[in-house]
């Protein structure tokens, strides 16, 4: 007869903490990783410790979403308010008294270096979440009017550093929320009529203002330059250029198939400008060509795809417009990285989800994940 005091196996014992796990999602995020590690290791060769460092940081994002995969979605609703008003104090201070580099005011020195706008792209949707989460069932159009001025605050403070790229997740993170949150489409569709034909207009006349010299006022100068850039890299291709030509070049030139793992030479040759961080797809397309881009897509899709439906089966409305939010940050993540590389996007500086190299993006990514484990458990333990 077993004792009392006899413990149980450690797998028994372990079981409870990883019951919760998605498994199609885990999945995926495993491919991305192995991806990820490829990539890292070809283009970033010459780079010292850059692949072992990648994988350190994929350690370390695994640790913080088993984590936070274990804390209920009641306790993460608790720090939407905290977070929020942290990640707004802080990004005051960067305006006030920020770290200057480069002719952006992004970071602050508290003991340690941070960039508080990273607080900003996993506390805007909890906020918004949290939000939406005390109102339901008496929406109000106020309500929608006051969430988007909680968005405006530090998607404004933000773009006033200025850090485009960051922004733009911020924004559309915050979008996303308010949308599935029910935000009417009679309220949608005008603003994307306008900006369409904002960029018709844009597309049409830029290119004579960018020869003309003319000064946009609501731009800064390198926004007004990256724009001008998109438009005709090859105004100044050794330049402003420099980085969408040599990306185009090494997309092309890994044809259907791709040149083979380690034999890409725009790569290696060092053609590619930030081939390990911003331009890292660039890198990974001439190597496993349109087949490995086209797989890679579909990995990333089905990520998107998998979050969204764990979003439409969470138990709250709260887990669903925060798993709803999060689904778009992947996509957002995804689209932008490869639509700035292949030419059709500004440069931005936003990274490939778990290619790019990054400790502060991998551990965000990190979180996101943990959230949505932590949903899809929630939502597995009301049903059993």
């Amino acid at each position: 007869m077993a004792s009392v005091f006899d413990q149980p196996p450690l797998w028994r014992r372990l079981r409870p903490l990883i019951r919760g796990f998605d498994g199609p999602l885990a999945f995926a995020v495993f491919m991305l990783a192995c991806a990820g590690l490829l990539a890292m290791y070809s283009s970033g060769y010459d780079h010292g410790t850059r692949f072992v460092d990648h994988g350190r940081n994929m350690l370390i994002a695994g640790t913080i979403m088993f984590v936070v995969a274990q804390v209920p979605p009641q306790r993460l609703m608790a720090l939407a308010v905290p977070l929020y008003t942290v990640g707004v104090a802080l990004l005051i201070a960067v305006a006030i008294f920020g770290l200057t580099k480069k002719g952006a005011r992004r970071w602050l020195n508290v003991g340690i270096v941070i960039q508080p706008s990273e607080i900003m792209k996993i506390a805007m949707p909890l906020m918004l979440a949290w939000w939406f989460q005390k109102r339901e069932g008496q929406l109000r159009p106020l309500d929608f009017l006051v969430a988007g001025a909680l968005l405006a605050v530090p998607v404004g403070l933000i773009m006033k550093q200025p850090d485009l790229g960051t922004a733009l997740l911020v924004l559309m993170a915050g979008v996303s929320v308010i949308y599935f949150a029910g935000l009417s489409w009679k309220l949608v569709i005008p603003p994307l009529l306008l900006a369409a034909v904002g960029i018709s207009l844009l597309v049409i006349f830029e290119p004579t203002l960018c020869a003309s010299g003319y000064r946009w006022p609501i731009l800064h100068d390198y926004q007004q330059q990256r724009i001008c850039t998109l438009l005709d890299p090859t105004r100044d291709p050794l330049g402003k250029g420099f980085h969408i030509i040599q990306g185009m070049i090494a997309i092309g030139a890994g044809g259907i198939w791709g040149k083979g793992f380690m034999q890409g030479t725009q790569t290696h040759l060092e053609f590619i400008p930030e081939r390990t961080t911003d331009f890292i797809f660039a890198a990974f397309s001439e190597e496993f060509g349109l087949v490995g881009n086209l797989i890679l897509i579909g990995i990333f899709l089905f990520l998107v795809i998998r979050a969204l439906l764990i979003a439409a089966e969470a138990p709250t409305l709260f887990s669903r417009l925060l798993a709803g939010a999060i689904a778009m940050i992947f996509f957002s993540y995804a689209f932008v990285n490869m639509g700035m590389v292949s030419g059709i996007l500004p440069v931005v500086g936003v990274p490939l989800p778990f290619i790019s190299y990054g400790g502060t993006a991998m551990v965000m990514l990190g979180l996101c994940l943990g959230i949505l484990m932590s949903i899809a458990g929630a939502r597995r333990l009301i049903q059993s």
